[in-house]
């Protein structure tokens, strides 16, 4: 048996007025045939499930492409085409091929191309044809397109939100195209569309519990796989939403997997009205809440200027709040600023400066901060870790501000766990309040070490909120943009 292997991977916020060309994916994370590292990344874990199982079944694995570039704004058409047209061709050389597996994003949008993964799908389908088992792991926060559907055999996203699965996934995908290629069973797909925008969290109540009930659910009673596509809420695009996919052991068991599908689906959309998800406090809030709570360090996640939502992670607005509490011993980070973090390495470790950093990307960033800083620490190259993976803030100082200290980075990327401030020097354990800028992939690294977690508000730049978004292609009706048509 022969199988091939490749990974093209990025979010696009549509909203985001930074924008990406084949040097943000090369700069970020690329790998031609043959050079993945031996652990997973977020969206190339598809190839070292696939080696594993090539270690223990023996059959053939032909790698290609691995790639991702860091959540932002529109992909240029250059940087798209090429990198489809380079594994493309890997798939071709390869051929003939018995499966081809995939580890894409789904949420990725390029220049005339709203839907990069089925437009992928789509063209690796006419080169393996129909006896080809396809499959591909997404994000649970992609487009569930019905060309994408069409194209593959097996879809399956991360089922938790941290994404603390998606190697987990990728070893489910594995199994289930090697399952099919031998015949041992025959994927058929349900699509259920919430119509709506609900995305939800498994580190709290309900989405917790539903997930342990859904993988419960598979491999039983004919029903091979359950996936939510939770959607991408700052993408305007026409499949933008929540949508529910299982995945059914032949046609004999597509009506269970319909009804499966839309009661799932019915089910996430009640949550909006019963379990609308956690308070998040705006700044002033959530300084009154951490000083009212025993213990430290408090953590707050700044959602919505969280790089992982493809904005630039340089808001200062919590940062604002925080200096009108100066007895606060407080930290934030890590910020995107690489002309501030480059004068912090020169000034050198201990020296007093003045600096203006941050509050530069979008009118909802803020303003710039001008202090006199001392430069706490510096870095060459800030790596922290996230799951299997590790994460590259490129050069990065941390900076104190009287009792509160900040982390500036060169690169764009979520504060998935404490090294990004540990590493530089700063005791989270002598914080009250310690702020990331992350959604909520920091939740399985931060949660140990916390006394509470909690989401904060600063009004954006995501978008933070849809109704206050002009989507001009979403299908409508889309809840809560409209009236539900259930409702």
């Amino acid at each position: 048996m022969r199988i091939f292997v490749a990974s093209l991977a990025t979010e696009t916020n549509t909203f985001s007025p930074l924008f990406v060309d084949r040097r943000a994916f090369e700069e970020a994370f690329y790998c031609p045939p043959g050079e993945h590292p031996p652990t997973a990344t977020l969206c190339s874990a598809p190839m070292v499930a696939a080696r594993r199982r090539a270690e223990t079944d023996g059959f053939t694995l032909i790698e290609g492409t691995a790639t991702w570039a860091e959540p932002a704004g529109l992909v240029s058409r250059e940087a798209y085409e090429s990198l489809r047209d380079e594994i493309l061709g890997q798939l071709k050389a390869a051929m003939p091929v018995d499966v081809a597996l995939f580890g894409l994003h789904g949420a990725m949008v390029a220049r005339d191309y709203d839907d990069c993964e089925g437009d992928l799908l789509a063209r690796v389908r006419e080169i393996v044809g129909p006896d080809c088992v396809m499959g591909a792991e997404l994000d649970m926060h992609c487009h569930l397109t019905p060309k994408r559907v069409e194209a593959a055999d097996v879809l399956l996203t991360f089922k938790e939100f941290p994404h603390i699965d998606f190697l987990d996934r990728a070893e489910d995908l594995v199994d289930l195209c090697l399952r099919a290629a031998r015949r041992e069973v025959k994927p058929v797909p349900a699509v259920f569309d919430c119509r709506s925008l609900s995305g939800f969290m498994t580190s709290s109540e309900p989405g917790r519990s539903f997930v342990d009930r859904i993988m419960a659910m598979e491999g039983r009673d004919g029903i091979l796989s359950i996936s939510v596509a939770h959607g991408f809420q700052a993408a305007d695009v026409y499949d933008v939403g929540t949508k529910v996919l299982v995945i059914a052991d032949g046609e004999e068991n597509r009506a269970k997997a319909d009804a499966l599908a839309a009661s799932l689906g019915r089910e996430i959309f009640g949550w909006q009205r019963t379990a609308p998800g956690p308070y998040h406090y705006t700044p002033e809030e959530a300084i009154e809440k951490a000083l009212a709570e025993p213990g430290q360090p408090i953590v707050f996640a700044d959602r919505w200027d969280n790089p992982g939502g493809g904005v630039a992670g340089d808001s200062t607005v919590m940062i604002e709040a925080l200096l009108k509490h100066p007895d606060i011993p407080a930290a934030i980070g890590a910020l995107w600023d690489p002309v501030a973090v480059s004068l912090c390495r020169a000034a050198g470790v201990g020296a007093r400066i003045p600096l203006r950093f941050c509050g530069k990307a979008t009118p909802q960033s803020g303003s710039p901060i001008d202090a006199e800083v001392v430069v706490k620490g510096v870095s060459d190259e800030l790596t922290i870790p996230f799951e299997e993976s590790i994460v590259s803030l490129g050069p990065a100082a941390a900076i104190s501000i009287g009792e509160l200290d900040v982390v500036l980075v060169s690169g764009r990327a979520q504060t998935f766990s404490p090294p990004a401030f540990t590493k530089l020097g700063i005791d989270l354990a002598r914080k009250k309040i310690v702020v990331v800028k992350s959604s909520n992939h920091f939740y399985a690294a931060f949660a140990p070490i916390a006394a509470k977690v909690h989401y904060l508000n600063t009004g954006g730049p995501y978008p933070y909120d849809a109704t206050k978004v002009e989507y001009r292609k979403a299908r409508r009706p889309l809840a809560p943009l409209d009236p539900h048509p259930w409702l």
